[in-house]
């Protein structure tokens, strides 16, 4: 605990002497620098007052009664301090105040432990409502507020009732400028932080959300992918390396299918099954939202799977490390002549925008293949692509109807 260094004084209140000049006694208590004090009801003449001992002095009865009634005050006092301790609550001397005037010390939602507890609940969750790569990215975002209050502005204790929007502003300074942290990630980083305020509000912590008034920087999303001339030029790219071939192989295999990382590196014989319409789809759960997705098999995308067919494990594609995937991807990218910094993701933008978009897939559609939670998600992503590629078409169409 910080309180450590506590002091109960009895001190003469010299700037309020009544028509007597009797001196109000006041009892003053200190808490790590911090202090607070109530009139004990007692006068004194500064003639029978002991500064040093903080009594009077025992001249006769009325001194002797008015000692025993600061004793009185003190052992209180001191007992209230010690049940704080035993019971390992932190306290202010307005708490002690409070407590000795018979009211109710209201509970402190210090937010550092708010948050450790609410990521100890979270981490129970773990399996069972989300998975741990969800849980990772909420103990990141969390790792950052508690550095922020405990080491930036030095704040360790900061109740939630004290949060502001220039908190959240000093915040959003810090992950930039000390973290070097791009708006993307600031945005995501606060995003999981107001859920934890959502729950102090939900809770009655907190009678308003202290950042309502937030509204996030708009970031310009830049869609990578490759055109379709990028993508016949990496296919038929013949490469000395068996390495970089089986690279490029498994990169190909995810253009015309569309799957992340994770999905592909998992794919097993039971995800191929035989559709509704007799033909070879790809059946996984898309890991990042749990969404059971399925997916046409393609004849480019089959041909690399029956390329890898003799895979052990029944996995049906090399397995490989996320960081080796996208190290080589970035030595293809520099053979082959693509100026992209290629990683396994832009397979998957790839898949969306040349392979389905640029084909005149509906949105609609492309949304369900990507297995994203809901078609405003790919709107966000992919409107403009999808806005250029209906400009492209209506210029065909005018050019048709001048003939």
């Amino acid at each position: 605990m910080l309180n450590t260094q506590i002091s109960v004084r009895f001190v003469l209140y010299k700037s309020k002497i009544n028509k007597n000049g009797g001196i109000p006694i006041y009892c003053r208590i200190t808490i790590n620098g911090e202090r607070s004090q109530f009139s004990t009801g007692l006068t004194a003449q500064p003639r029978f007052w002991n500064a040093k001992k903080q009594k009077f002095k025992a001249y006769n009865n009325e001194n002797v009664h008015h000692n025993s009634e600061l004793d009185r005050i003190k052992n209180k006092l001191d007992n209230i301090i010690l049940n704080f301790k035993i019971q390992e609550i932190d306290f202010i001397p307005d708490d002690v105040i409070n407590v000795f005037r018979g009211k109710k010390v209201k509970q402190k939602h210090v937010l550092i432990e708010y948050i450790e507890d609410y990521l100890y609940k979270k981490k129970e969750l773990v399996g069972i409502d989300f998975k741990q790569s969800t849980y990772n990215k909420f103990k990141y975002a969390f790792a950052h507020v508690i550095e922020f209050v405990s080491v930036y502005i030095k704040k360790p204790k900061l109740e939630i009732k004290d949060l502001s929007i220039g908190f959240l502003q000093d915040f959003e300074y810090y992950l930039k400028v000390e973290k070097g942290n791009k708006q993307i990630t600031i945005n995501k980083t606060v995003q999981r932080f107001r859920e934890v305020i959502r729950k102090a509000v939900a809770e009655g912590i907190l009678k308003k959300d202290p950042f309502a008034e937030h509204k996030p920087r708009k970031v310009k999303k830049s869609i990578v992918f490759l055109t379709e001339d990028e993508l016949h030029k990496l296919e038929n790219f013949e490469f000395s390396q068996n390495r970089l071939e089986k690279i490029r192989d498994l990169f190909v295999f995810c253009c015309y299918t569309g799957l992340a990382y994770a999905e592909m590196k998992s794919l097993k014989t039971k995800n191929i099954q035989i559709g509704f319409d007799n033909k070879e789809w790809i059946k996984v759960t898309r890991q990042k939202t749990d969404r059971e997705i399925a997916i046409p098999l393609l004849p480019k995308a089959k041909k690399i799977l029956n390329k890898y067919a003799s895979t052990e494990n029944d996995k049906l594609l090399p397995e490989i490390s996320n960081q080796r995937f996208n190290s080589y991807l970035k030595e293809i990218a520099g053979i082959v002549g693509i100026n992209k910094k290629l990683t396994h993701h832009i397979a998957r933008k790839t898949f969306a925008t040349t392979v389905l978009l640029f084909n005149n897939v509906p949105i609609e559609i492309v949304s369900e293949l990507l297995g994203h939670s809901s078609i405003r998600t790919t709107q966000d992503f992919y409107g403009k692509i999808l806005k250029e590629n209906i400009s492209r078409e209506m210029d065909k169409l005018a050019l048709r109807l001048k003939k």
